[in-house]
């Protein structure tokens, strides 16, 4: 059997053109851990932050290293014969990058508690565009928000990976919701089950809306001063959430001048949670978008469409075949 597999590796902090094409050592599994065949992986912005020397990048130990947390596959090797995710199933979820290999490969080694059965109605580019947004979304939303009927929910950024599901996610358990978007995205983000949906490009939301409960801010402070002006529509007390890496840094001491509440949102990797949304999924109470499907070879430039900023939904990697 071969020992080595390929993956787009960056081979050092900097733009695009820092991943390459490499041959690398296949993954070991050890402990609960599986060994998953990648068929398809999605491109995050933690992934860019990371590979441009942010993000998470201050965790890595050396270069060049595999970037991707999403993946959907086949499993190839279990912890044992007996486990419910055995050898010939489909599988989704996402990694932890630097701790484990990422997703940009054709082999990933994830802990079983990362993992999920694939919903049979998704191909394995669909499947792969949810965990990382989709758990970002429900921690926000359901875990911390705590959605519900007659909550007033202001998502920005609500056409994007992360906020198409979160529209879908606080719509569903009842908040009245309204989200900003492009004006090419109104209809789409109406679709999802926004109440009202504001285009950034003609209207500024503070003139249209005021009394949230909670502001699920996707986006920070790095474009109009989004997060500052999110803290003035929000009810005494209400809470801001923040997820984007590094977007915010005064973030805490802004909405306590402000008299409200504010928390930062990790993701962290959640099967259990996953396969809640896999039923949800199955039911058609939830969908992923995926804006396009490129080949690992391209990942430079789905790097480059994301850092653009105005991709609907997920950018998708076709890694293998099944």
């Amino acid at each position: 059997m071969t020992t080595t597999m390929r993956a787009m590796v960056a081979t050092g902090p900097g733009g695009p053109d820092v991943l390459h094409e490499a041959e690398v050592p296949l993954p070991v599994r050890a402990n609960a851990e599986v060994v998953v065949k990648v068929l398809a992986a999605s491109v995050n912005p933690i992934d860019a932050k990371t590979r441009a020397g942010r993000g998470v990048a201050g965790a890595i130990g050396s270069w060049p290293v595999i970037l991707g947390n999403d993946l959907a596959g086949i499993v190839v090797e279990s912890p044992y014969e007996a486990h419910p995710l055995a050898v010939g199933h489909a599988v989704y979820g996402m990694t932890m990058v630097p701790r484990f290999g990422g997703s940009y490969a054709e082999f990933a080694t994830v802990p079983e508690l990362f993992l999920a059965p694939k919903p049979e109605s998704l191909s394995f580019e669909e499947a792969a565009a949810v965990p990382l947004a989709a758990l970002t979304a429900w921690g926000m939303v359901v875990d911390v928000a705590r959605a519900h009927e007659g909550q007033r929910m202001l998502i920005h950024a609500g056409a994007g990976g992360v906020g198409h599901l979160a529209v879908q996610l606080a719509s569903f358990f009842g908040a009245h919701v309204v989200a900003t978007c492009s004006a090419r995205n109104v209809s789409f983000v109406r679709e999802l089950g926004a109440a009202h949906v504001i285009d950034y490009t003609s209207s500024r939301f503070d003139d249209e809306e005021s009394g949230f409960d909670v502001v699920v801010d996707l986006v920070g402070n790095v474009h109009d001063d989004t997060g500052s002006r999110s803290l003035r529509v929000l009810r005494p007390g209400g809470l801001v959430i923040n997820a984007p890496t590094g977007s915010w840094p005064t973030l805490h001491d802004e909405a306590e001048a402000a008299g409200v509440r504010a928390t930062g949102y990790k993701v962290s990797p959640n099967g259990a949670t996953l396969a809640v949304m896999s039923r949800m999924i199955e039911a058609g109470d939830l969908r992923v978008h995926v804006d396009r499907v490129l080949p690992l070879a391209e990942v430079a430039e789905a790097h480059r469409l994301l850092e653009d900023g105005h991709t609907r939904g997920k950018i998708v990697l076709r890694v293998g075949e099944a």
